[in-house]
């Protein structure tokens, strides 16, 4: 196949249609180099997610941790723009605070180069045994987690294929005068860095752009000196992919991207006065070859060119480092953030750019789900009020709290299954199943209270009973216990811990057994003819049986968690029920 290939290119030189068979040939191998690239890219997030995520969850304002952390997670998505475009997200999200993610940035930077160095290594001839070994794991394996590290393997192989179409097709191109002067005149700093630059703006990807730099230089066109302010160029065209993810987002989410695009410009300031010096040094540094001519300049200049990459990022990225939490004041200042009330008919999590990360959109539904449950809590809280201070005007803070629990119902149902429909583990569809019983629970706390509870203080508001000092005391230790229930359920879910599941359970059952002795003294006291008592009997009785109502379904997030089937609620479909 690549000897026909190599006869079309050849022919290529003396026909007319020729140089669309080679426009063809570049283009073709650009696009599986790409496609690999993604291959790559997405297995490896998909198999590593879930750790990413908890290396997240548990980062903190340590610069040098965040550092790690970008190095790290660059290496895994493989692309320093596709870590800033993830940070774009959980800083919209919420999940992370803008000077955070200062660190990672510089990290990332770094971790950008580990794929250009092992490009460098020009192991294009083995392209078809990379794939055919991932492809043979992804048949033998059974394991999720292995078929999708089969699948970069996969996508690695075809990477180096597009590699080397693109490097077959470019080999008559050697003899083009044309296109050596064209070269030639890109070692001028400016023109080549505004060439990389908005190459690698066009093809949203500094890896794949350097990467076609290695393919120049491996057929002898291509110096290292024309090849610097080309790779300064395509740090700065990186860049783009975050701004335009920033687009429509957050102003702390701008925030990350103009932290992101000022890095890579002030770098490239930076490095342009010194690009004679900075070419010396990697040459220094890069082992040389035994040939001499085109072949010696085709077997060094290419791991020159990775060299040079790695060290570049490297370099400023150190000299970043020291000022970084004064850096992020920078950014601060120039695009400061306004507080501003979050709307509460609208998500403050959620985006849809993460669906198809599962791992990840699955922790900001997890937020937008306790963000529900912060609702419900309040609304138990407040319900009190008009039972013992007979302060009416709450119940209209109940009303509008009631329609904001309606709206997360809806937006994180639909949410969800979005993420499930993805390619995603069984483990994944599990916790989103356990996050709808959740919600679903939570929907019905809000039915309780904003439907029987709210009538009932309406109408008790009106009339002139009073509990008696014995049930007033009751009541409001049985409300304090209920409550107490609710965040035993908040931290249950919030943690995803066992023993605390186990703890709600228990506290449920003493919960359980209290209801029923209030009950029981509300009837002595009845039988002893206490006036109060028989006058807002009623009420006392719908009231302490609503609230065991609401710490029941608060437990049953501890059931969901333990899967115990003989006590698991009985679902509704999350639809509304009538009050």
């Amino acid at each position: 196949m690549f000897q026909h290939h190599q006869t079309l290119i050849i022919l290529s030189k003396f026909t007319t249609g020729g140089w669309i068979l080679t426009i063809a040939g570049l283009l073709g191998g650009l696009g599986l180099f790409l496609m690999g690239f993604k291959m790559l890219s997405d297995s490896l997030t998909k198999s590593t997610g879930d750790q990413m995520r908890n290396l997240l969850a548990r980062l903190t304002q340590n610069r040098f941790v965040s550092f790690l952390t970008g190095i790290f997670i660059t290496m895994v998505f493989q692309s320093s723009s596709a870590t800033t475009v993830m940070l774009v997200s959980f800083v919209n999200s919420r999940l992370m605070k803008f000077a955070s993610t200062v660190g990672i940035i510089l990290g990332a930077a770094i971790g950008a180069t580990i794929t250009v160095q092992i490009i460098a290594f020009r192991i294009t001839d083995y392209a078809l045994v990379i794939a055919a070994a991932g492809f043979i794991a992804y048949i033998i394996a059974r394991r999720p987690r292995t078929r999708s590290i089969s699948v970069a393997i996969i996508g690695f192989g075809i990477l180096f294929l597009g590699m080397k179409i693109m490097s077959e097709t470019m080999e008559p191109l050697r003899s083009s005068a044309g296109l050596i002067r064209l070269l030639l005149r890109l070692e001028n700093p400016l023109l080549g860095i505004l060439f990389g630059a908005l190459m690698t703006a066009l093809i949203q990807s500094s890896t794949a752009f350097i990467g076609i730099l290695i393919i120049l230089a491996g057929q002898g066109l291509l110096t290292l000196t024309a090849a610097v302010p080309l790779l300064i160029g395509a740090n700065i065209g990186t860049a783009v992919t975050a701004l335009l993810a920033s687009i429509g987002a957050s102003r702390e989410s701008k925030q990350v991207a103009l932290a992101h695009t000022l890095f890579k410009i002030a770098g490239a300031m930076l490095m342009v006065w010194w690009i004679p010096k900075f070419v010396q040094l990697v040459v220094a540094v890069s082992p040389h070859a035994v040939h001499d001519g085109t072949r010696a300049l085709g077997a060094e200049v290419p791991r020159q060119i990775a060299n040079a990459h790695t060290v570049f990022n490297t370099l400023i990225a150190l000299i970043f480092l020291p000022f970084s939490d004064l850096y992020a004041r920078l950014i601060t200042r120039i695009l400061p953030v306004h507080d501003k009330k979050q709307p509460a008919l609208a998500t403050w999590y959620t985006d849809e750019s993460l669906v198809h990360t599962p791992s990840l959109a699955l922790r900001v539904a997890r937020q937008e789900v306790l963000r529900m449950m912060e609702v419900a809590q309040r609304m138990t809280e407040e319900i009190i009020i008009p039972f013992t201070e007979r302060k009416i005007s709450v119940l209209a803070k109940i009303q509008e709290r009631e329609k904001e629990m309606d709206f997360l119902r809806d937006a994180i149902n639909q949410y969800l299954v979005m993420i499930i429909r993805q390619d995603v583990t069984s483990a994944q569809v599990e916790e989103a199943f356990q996050m709808m019983h959740t919600v679903d629970e939570y929907e019905q706390i809000g039915d309780i209270v904003s439907g029987i509870l709210y009538t009932k203080a309406a109408s008790w508001c009106e009339n002139k009973h009073d509990f008696s000092r014995e049930g007033r005391r009751e009541i409001l230790d049985f409300h304090l216990k209920t409550l107490t229930l609710l965040y035993q359920a908040y931290r249950t879910f919030n943690e995803a811990d066992v023993k605390e599941a186990k703890r709600s359970k228990v506290k449920y059952s003493h919960f359980r057994k209290l209801y029923f002795d209030l009950e029981k003294q509300h009837y002595e006291r009845l039988k002893m003819d206490v006036e109060e008592s028989v006058e807002s009997s009623r009420t006392h009785l719908e009231l302490i049986a609503s609230l065991k109502g609401i710490g029941s379904h608060a437990t049953n997030i501890a059931r969901i968690m333990l899967r115990e089937k003989q006590d698991s609620p009985k679902f509704t479909s999350g639809k509304k029920r009538k009050k």
